[in-house]
């Protein structure tokens, strides 16, 4: 389960395809490119254990270098792209890494970094410039076979910072060889139907966990990935079909922009390649998901899971069709609901979701939010409130941060945002609490609108009596905004901490 021994057996085959561009690069040569860079990082020093760090948008040569330190026994934190040198100095600092390989696409922040990171060795893919040293010519130095002390690396990657600094989750690393058996690619074949020769539509930013482990996953299963370098709801089906797409990760927006396309351009392509759907990240409204269903047909799996890997729970497309609305039963750990006392809820009350049994919770260099999300019995949280029934399906209803707290009660924004994204005039949207002197907090809706033009009144009286006709007087918005586009992160996550803090007067926030 690794690359190199499919570069043995069909060294010809596709490893990856950058949708865009077309540019392609085969097995055979993401195991020479791989061994180069392994070579490279032995040369700077660098030994098991170490950290370097990747800066790139969704780029060619992202694969060759997270192979290159995995079969070197490197940690590789995948830094996101959208944030700025202050923030990427923190990571830099916070994972201690020595290396760090960025791209000029990422824009003028690669121009402020070298002087905020003395000591770290800069290289740039692509034309250098400045005091980046060019990652392509010093790799094409070093020798196309392996090196003689390869041992597995793993990601270390970072959590989003919707709701503060940017969390390190650093596995332990195993010491064991580069092709170990992988639970996630065995994930993917046995319980997601991934055909191992078939390939992969990746619409999201590689920096992110979910499409760098599922790419990973699928490239150790010998498939092709078809990268998008930017998701485009006309493209991606333009992709399905050209490259007879067999499987593919989405998050719920991807769904929602694919949905609201004409119809005649969604029926103007040949989507029946499609085997397996898969979706996380975000909660998805049931209406989204049943009429992605009528429209793929039964193929449709979800997760929930954090980066963390301390749990993570899975419902196929039949179970949800009977249980619509649920992310699932645990498979790596036991499903918990406790109350504020951290104690076990019975079924269908809702609380805090707690996974029990699963791999131990760990932040790097913050065991404070270690133990603020352990209880006493050892059961680690992400920060989701929701319950499970009888059969043990988990439902989401929120995370216990975005809670509103309006004159004693608790109303949880996410059941306002599924029913919002449902009317055809509205884009995206997000419901948050401001402060009212009567109640505390009040309900407001931000809503991005299908067409700005139309952002007035008029939207505004009829998207209130929406609510109101859908959901009880205390859950409808008091207050309703618009917004050209909401501060959502490509992987789908809503920064919804920053269109609160503009109610409440906070700043120096920043989207990530």
């Amino acid at each position: 389960m690794h690359p190199s021994h499919h570069a043995k057996s069909h060294p010809d085959r596709a490893a990856y395809i950058m949708a865009s561009s077309g540019e392609t690069v085969t097995y055979g040569e993401l195991e020479a490119r791989s061994n180069q860079g392994a070579h490279l990082f032995r040369k700077l020093g660098l030994k098991a254990g170490d950290v370097i760090a990747i800066l790139m948008e969704n780029h060619p040569r992202f694969f060759e270098v997270a192979w290159a330190a995995q079969r070197a026994g490197l940690y590789y934190a995948c830094i996101s792209s959208k944030l700025t040198a202050g923030e990427i100095e923190y990571i830099m600092g916070d994972c201690a890494a020595q290396v760090l390989i960025t791209s000029g696409g990422v824009g003028p922040v690669v121009d402020e970094l070298p002087v905020l990171l003395p000591g770290v060795k800069l290289y740039m893919v692509g034309e250098a410039r400045g005091p980046y040293e060019s990652f392509e010519a010093a790799r094409a130095a070093m020798p196309e076979t392996p090196i003689a002390d390869e041992t597995a690396g793993a990601d270390m990657l970072y959590s989003s910072g919707t709701t503060g600094r940017p969390k390190g989750i650093k596995p332990p690393l195993t010491g064991g060889p580069i092709d170990a058996p992988n639970a996630l690619s065995m994930m993917a074949e046995h319980m997601f139907g991934f055909p191992p020769d078939g390939t992969y539509l990746s619409p999201a930013p590689l920096y992110h966990a979910a499409p760098l482990r599922w790419c990973m996953g699928y490239q150790r299963l010998g498939g092709t990935v078809v990268v998008m370098e930017k998701f485009d709801p006309e493209h991606a089906l333009q992709l399905i079909e050209k490259y007879k797409i067999d499987c593919g990760q989405f998050v719920p927006t991807h769904f929602v922009r694919m949905l609201k396309l004409p119809p005649e351009v969604r029926t103007r392509y040949d989507l029946s390649s499609m085997k397996s759907a898969v979706h996380a990240a975000a909660p998805c409204p049931i209406p989204v998901k049943e009429q992605m269903m009528e429209w793929w047909g039964p193929i449709i799996h979800e997760y929930y899971a954090g980066s963390e890997g301390n749990g993570f729970c899975h419902i196929g497309p039949h179970d949800w069709l009977a249980h619509k609305g649920s992310v699932g039963k645990g498979t790596t750990a036991e499903v918990k609901i406790c109350g504020d006392d951290g104690e076990p809820l019975p079924p269908r009350t809702e609380g805090v979701v707690y996974f029990a049994g699963g791999t131990p919770l760990t932040y790097h260099n913050a065991p404070d939010k270690v133990a603020e999300n352990t209880n006493q019995h050892g059961w680690t949280t992400l920060g989701d409130v929701g319950w499970v029934d009888e059969e043990g399906f988990l439902y989401l209803t929120d995370r216990k941060s975005f809670m509103i707290i309006s004159g004693g009660g608790n109303i949880y924004p996410q059941e306002l945002e599924n029913l919002l994204i449902t009317h055809p005039k509205v884009a995206d949207a997000a419901v948050v609490g401001a402060p009212d002197e009567e109640m505390g907090e009040k309900v407001v809706a931000v809503i991005q609108p299908m067409d700005w033009a139309e952002a007035g009144d008029d939207l505004r009286a009829e998207l209130m009596a929406f609510c109101r006709a859908n959901l009880s007087h205390v859950k409808s918005p008091r207050m309703l905004d618009f917004m050209a586009e909401l501060p959502r992160h490509p992987t789908g996550k809503l920064y919804k901490r920053l269109i609160r803090d503009a109610y409440w007067g906070k700043e120096g926030s920043k989207i990530v």
